[in-house]
């Protein structure tokens, strides 16, 4: 009997059609419900949503980019890689010394993956430069929360300039957990956003131990703006699915890249 496909949430769906716009640049709605196994007024019911939200444009049977489509907003980033995430989010939470720590986490999808492991681990003060990360561990009053000021960003949920810089320049960080957009042997590890960058610059600078969390398709690629350079970074976890030639030069460059096995999901 042929294996039924798994229903996809409105979360993931979105996820992928700003994935393929950002591929392709643009989109067919018949093509984009059979590769989703949705019905085409599902489908324009996201593509509404996401034109609200001025993520895109709907076309006469499609839709094309409204502006940049290189940085796909957070909210829709979980459920791609969603068990390298937790993969890679189980190492990290080993990693972690026993005892009273202080941990950073800068945004994104991994890092908000993190912060949902955390509850376990009273003797933490956390701090975050991004809004959905507070909001979750506001909900465990048994760690200590410190969240930095700043400007958010609708698209990272994360809190940027000189009001975050100035806090973080105060504060003595054990582990900072870094989400990036790229990283690379040269580049570096960069975002998509240049205030970003320094805030998140900012942060790590304060730490003794800094660990960037990414997933395989993050390696090896450079994107705009430059957060560190990777001598800046002591370890980085990612998942089999990365570029072993990325791997081999990120590890010849004196960094410890630790590679997370991934158990895949079975339908049942």
């Amino acid at each position: 009997m042929a294996e039924r496909k798994r229903r996809t949430t409105r979360a993931e769906r979105m996820s992928e059609i700003l994935q393929v716009l950002r591929e392709s640049g643009s989109l067919q709605v018949g093509d984009l419900c059979a590769r989703l196994g949705v019905s085409s007024a599902t489908l324009r019911r996201d593509l509404a949503q996401l034109e609200e939200q001025r993520l895109l444009t709907r076309t006469h049977g499609g839709a094309k980019p409204q502006g940049g489509v290189n940085e796909v907003p957070v909210r829709y980033r979980g459920g791609r890689s969603r068990d390298a995430k937790r993969a890679i989010v189980r190492q990290a939470v080993r990693m972690l010394p026993s005892g009273s720590h202080v941990i950073a986490l800068t945004g994104g999808s991994t890092t908000s993956e993190l912060a949902k492991q955390l509850p376990g681990r009273a003797d933490l003060t956390v701090v975050t430069n991004a809004l959905n990360i507070a909001m979750e561990m506001a909900l465990h009053p048994r760690h200590k929360l410190v969240v930095v000021g700043g400007v958010a960003r609708p698209r990272s949920y994360e809190l940027v300039g000189p009001w975050a810089e100035h806090v973080l320049a105060s504060i003595s960080i054990g582990t900072a957990f870094i989400g990036v957009d790229g990283i690379d042997a040269v580049a570096g590890i960069t975002t998509h956003d240049e205030n970003e960058a320094r805030t998140n610059h900012a942060m790590l600078s304060r730490a003794a131990r800094v660990v960037v969390m990414a997933d395989g398709s993050k390696l090896g690629k450079a994107t705009l703006a430059r957060i560190a350079d990777i001598h800046d970074v002591h370890e980085v976890v990612t998942d089999m699915s990365a570029d072993p030639v990325a791997v081999a030069a990120i590890r010849a460059a004196g960094v410890r890249v630790t590679v997370v096995e991934v158990a895949s999901a079975k339908n049942g």
